[in-house]
């Protein structure tokens, strides 16, 4: 697996790449507190079959693009990332894959750049339209939801997540995430600016914008055991893709898919792109 520096305005940003450089072109974007490392099985699956895939360490986890303030955490600027990093790649089209965060940019990314893109596919996070109609009418996802009004607001957030070793980061993780990948995201996170960094995703504000149905085809898979994520959002996603839409819901599986059911997600995000090949 190649390591990559990527060179954009914002600054440069981190990167597992694999794959022949005249594959089918595939950017693979993390959510909190992870990196691009949390993609490594779907790398190896999509590179076997002949893509380009590339992970990032999104702003904020790339040491490179770490700015303090969290208005340069907008949603705005998270979009812009990903078409810089693929200008630099020099990917004009491209398939898209995220998973929490990463796949809440990747729902303004297919909103305001469709052309850009050749599917989509978010792991977890519902569409921002149906997540934010439960956190009107469903108490269920307001409850699920009110950890990211503890940690916007409550400035000790940092310093409770890493007492201990970490012990509250780490218990995140526990059972679902290799221990060697749990090792890793908390010694990144521990580093000076890191953690608070990755959590002015979350104090950044309300998205400069709104959004709209997707068009791009779309593959969005959800699991049972989703404790940040409930049914009532993720069931109203399809009411939110105008375009060909695929739901799949993992019994049994938490909110880590990438790294805790591998297999069944590889398995349904390569028959998505074979079903909407070159």
């Amino acid at each position: 697996m190649d390591k990559l520096s990527i060179s954009t305005p914002a600054g440069v940003f981190d990167a597992l790449a694999e794959g022949p450089s005249e594959g089918r072109p595939v950017l693979l974007l993390h959510g909190f507190p992870q990196a691009g490392r949390a993609w490594q099985r779907q790398i190896a699956a999509l590179s076997a079959e002949g893509c380009r895939v590339v992970a990032p360490d999104q702003r904020g986890y790339s040491p490179g693009v770490r700015p303090e303030r969290p208005e340069d955490y907008r949603m705005g600027a998270l979009v812009g990332d990903v078409l810089a990093i693929t200008e630099e790649l020099g990917w004009a089209t491209f398939d898209l894959v995220g998973h929490d965060w990463g796949g809440a940019v990747a729902w303004w990314t297919a909103d305001s750049h469709p052309g850009r893109l050749r599917t989509l596919t978010v792991v977890s996070t519902p569409h921002p339209g149906a997540l934010a109609g439960a956190l009107r009418s469903d108490e269920d996802q307001r409850a699920r939801s009110r950890y990211m009004l503890d940690w916007r607001e409550t400035p000790s957030t940092e310093e409770r997540m890493l007492a201990d070793d970490a012990r509250q980061l780490r218990t995140v993780f526990a059972g679902k995430v290799p221990p060697a990948s749990a090792d890793d995201y908390v010694r990144r996170l521990s580093q000076p600016g890191a953690l608070t960094a990755a959590l002015n995703w979350y104090r950044s504000g309300r998205p400069d914008g709104t959004i709209g149905r997707i068009g791009v085809p779309t593959l969005y898979v959800w699991s049972t055991r989703d404790t940040a994520f409930g049914p009532a959002p993720a069931r109203a996603t399809g009411e939110w893709v105008g375009g060909p839409y695929r739901f799949e819901t993992l019994d049994g599986v938490s909110h880590w898919i990438p790294e805790e059911a591998p297999e069944a997600l590889n398995e349904l995000l390569l028959e998505h792109l074979r079903t909407y090949g070159k």
